[in-house]
């Protein structure tokens, strides 16, 4: 993937942040080794394709020169479990759009349309992300199609292990999201295996 991204991650407090990692970790590739690939952090991504050279050797403070949304405007809202013909969303959580749609925006607007804020382009490039897939929270990278059948069966998975989608019914114990979160700065121009942040910002 071209450039740096900046990730939303679970608060580290929060059950989801465990809850996902051991999800994307442990239970999807021993249940389904044959769908899974490489194994990642639990995150939504706000933008990517960030030139390097726009953090340049100062990328903490780049990312505290942000001016981000306060945490209680922040949802990260957990809608349904999809599937796409395309590597990185090989499955995935649908976001509700409106709940992350300030921080998005913010994001691409500083990260790389140029924007101080979320002006005009940065308007037309929330529309048409979210018209095209929108937020999401990745499950698994892969190469392999999955198949209604087994998507039900990824679906149940992640309800049993305590995540609540907002097309399920009320589980006791489950989550359906969470507030707020921490901003990683992420060179996800290298390998999958090295994406570890090189700034973070707690909302």
């Amino acid at each position: 993937m071209p450039g740096s991204s900046l990730w939303l991650v679970p608060p580290t407090e929060h059950p989801l942040h465990k809850l996902l990692s051991d999800i994307i970790s442990h239970h999807l590739p021993a249940q389904f080794p044959e769908l899974t690939g490489p194994t990642f952090s639990p995150h939504m991504t706000l933008t990517s394709n960030i030139d390097p050279k726009t953090y340049g050797d100062d990328p903490q403070g780049w990312l505290d020169s942000i001016a981000w949304p306060d945490t209680s405007t922040v949802h990260v809202r957990l809608q349904s479990l999809k599937t796409e013909d395309v590597f990185f969303r090989r499955s995935y959580l649908k976001v509700e759009f409106e709940g992350v749609r300030e921080a998005a925006g913010v994001a691409r607007a500083r990260g790389v349309i140029g924007e101080d804020s979320i002006g005009p382009a940065t308007e037309s490039w929330l529309r048409e992300w979210n018209l095209a897939f929108g937020p999401h929270v990745s499950l698994i990278y892969g190469s392999v199609p999955i198949e209604d059948g087994k998507l039900a069966e990824i679906e149940t998975l992640v309800r049993n292990q305590g995540v609540k989608l907002s097309s399920q019914s009320p589980v006791a114990g489950s989550f359906s999201g969470w507030d707020g979160g921490i901003v990683w700065l992420v060179p996800t121009d290298r390998s999958i295996d090295e994406w570890k942040p090189i700034a973070t910002r707690q909302l």
